[in-house]
């Protein structure tokens, strides 16, 4: 009886000494926008877009970071605008540990880690409304799409842009519907067409160290 005393206490003990996982956003060096620019598709180009991720990092806590939204736009390549990583959530979950990892099938991006600013999921594949269409204008491996980027980020109404599923979860199991950055092409710029296609003007945001 006293060894399983002792042993609870000491269990006791041990968790109470047990360093909390920090989860805040000042570690932070990744995170899908809570909320889109507003404007459909038109994020005011990539700096704009840009802006609106160090926005929302700033609002959260987050200082002294650059961040770069997960773009293409004409001559410009997502992958080449979000620096060498590796790169965490708000939680500390190590998404992907540099761009080749990222672009790979080896990165940790899912529904559980692809969280928001403020450390929360972002809604998928079953959830009321389904925001899993996050803008990237991208193909699989981070290189323009050309003529998929809604005029550069500048059009709210016809066209279309690639999207991605933040969730990895589609209508089947391809790997365009598991892609997290280049699932298919929106139905229009508009900030309707992208909602009605499962999306909200999200973006994916990197800090470029």
């Amino acid at each position: 009886m006293k060894t399983i005393v002792l042993a609870a206490a000491t269990a006791a003990t041990l968790a109470i000494a047990a360093p909390a996982i920090a989860q805040d956003a000042t570690t932070m060096t990744f995170f899908v926008t809570s909320v889109g620019a507003g404007d459909g598709a038109n994020l005011g180009g990539l700096e704009g877009a840009d802006a609106h991720c160090a926005k929302l990092a700033e609002a959260a806590g987050s200082s002294g970071k650059t961040w770069k939204a997960y773009l293409s736009a004409e001559g410009v390549n997502a992958k080449d605008r979000i620096g060498a990583g590796p790169w965490q959530n708000f939680k500390g979950d190590v998404i992907a540990t540099d761009v080749a990892n990222l672009h790979s099938a080896d990165n940790k991006l899912s529904k559980a880690t692809a969280l928001s600013e403020t450390g929360a999921p972002i809604n998928g594949r079953g959830d009321d409304p389904n925001q899993h269409d996050i803008l990237t204008g991208s193909n699989p491996d981070g290189t323009l799409a050309a003529g998929q980027t809604c005029g550069d980020w500048t059009l709210n109404g016809e066209g279309s842009a690639i999207v991605g599923h933040s969730d990895r979860t589609g209508l089947d199991e391809s790997d365009a519907a598991k892609s997290w950055n280049s699932s298919h092409p929106s139905r229009g710029c508009s900030q309707e067409n992208l909602v009605g296609t499962g999306g909200a003007g999200l973006l994916y945001c990197f800090a470029a160290m």
